[in-house]
């Protein structure tokens, strides 16, 4: 059954928890340098992926960054950045491959939400490759839908843009 820890970390049935965590974080740099790697071999064409992310958008207010855990190891992750003030961005999801298929993007993903909605947001958007078929097959299940390039990746062939209501 989920819940709330005494710490304050979302729990998981499987006894995953997610919390909040600095960008500069050890658990955070290392699930991002893991990110950007898997995302450079899938994408290795130049200008193909879209790395940025700055500490003061994922602070309280404008944003968040969690990290899930497995007991004290981080298996997974993602950024919300408010874009204006009715939107928020997605950014940086990310499972580590031996944690795929166990629920824990949709897991982060609900997170995510939840940080958005905080924010006092209306609309979440993000972007994705092509390639992703499972990230754009969870986004789609979660009620994402296709909507027109944004912001960095308006110049993007192998982007795939999505948006939800809240």
């Amino acid at each position: 059954m989920s819940g709330t820890s005494s710490s304050g970390a979302i729990m998981g049935p499987t006894g995953i928890s997610i919390q909040r965590e600095s960008l500069s974080s050890a658990s955070a740099v290392k699930l991002i340098q893991s990110l950007n790697a898997e995302l450079s071999r899938t994408y290795p064409e130049d200008g193909a992926t879209h790395f940025r992310l700055e500490s003061e958008e994922v602070e309280a207010g404008q944003g968040a960054f969690l990290v899930a855990y497995d007991g004290a190891e981080p298996v997974a992750c993602g950024a919300v950045r408010r874009i204006d003030p009715g939107t928020a961005e997605i950014k940086r999801m990310y499972v580590r491959p031996g944690f795929r298929g166990l629920g824990l993007g949709r897991k982060m993903l609900e997170a995510l939400e939840a940080e958005a909605r905080r924010l006092a947001v209306t609309r979440i958007v993000l972007e994705t490759g092509v390639r992703q078929i499972e990230a754009l097959g969870l986004y789609s299940q979660t009620g994402f839908a296709r909507i027109p390039a944004f912001g960095e990746y308006l110049n993007s062939p192998l982007s795939i843009c999505m948006g939800k209501d809240l």
